[in-house]
């Protein structure tokens, strides 16, 4: 079991590009969510995971992520995660003792460029890079069940 305590921002331009240390292509989809709980399957390229996350209380959680076999994803991703799935590319980048990562999203969410942070505590405010803008942890627009239906609507309204 650990604990996750992360912040959320919005990405402002491309200036966290030059410093990105890392960058990994992941496949996520929710199998089951309840009053701010979540399971959620992931591929990453080497390796899957399941992830059981509990309700957030003050930027903190306990989660709890499991090894699955890629094949055991594969299938729960096809056939049980409907259309909450989504493809973005993680950038890690580090900055004054902090890894940020950058999320680029894929698919239906492209356009969508979102940072987070892991914390020590809840109330740690890291040092931001120039390229962070507003921080939207709170914000229920930013979850991306509300982002990935809010652009199904708008892609649907199109047609």
């Amino acid at each position: 079991m650990g604990q996750e305590i992360e912040r959320k921002f919005l990405v402002i331009g491309d200036g966290w590009r030059t410093a990105a240390a890392s960058c990994e292509r992941l496949i996520d989809g929710l199998l089951a969510t309840s009053k701010g709980r979540k399971v959620r399957v992931r591929l990453y390229e080497e390796r899957a995971t399941l992830s059981v996350k509990t309700s957030k209380k003050f930027r903190s959680r306990l989660e709890f992520e499991y090894d699955i076999p890629r094949e055991d994803a594969l299938q729960m991703l096809a056939t049980e995660c409907g259309r909450s799935v989504v493809a973005k590319l993680r950038h890690r980048v580090p900055h004054e003792g902090f890894t940020w990562e950058v999320d680029v999203y894929e698919g239906v969410l492209e356009g969508v460029v979102l940072a987070e942070v892991e914390l020590e505590t809840a109330e740690q405010d890291p040092p931001r890079p120039a390229w962070v803008g507003r921080e939207v942890t709170e914000d229920p627009a930013f979850r991306k069940n509300r982002l990935f239906s809010d652009r199904l609507r708008k892609l649907a309204a199109k047609n």
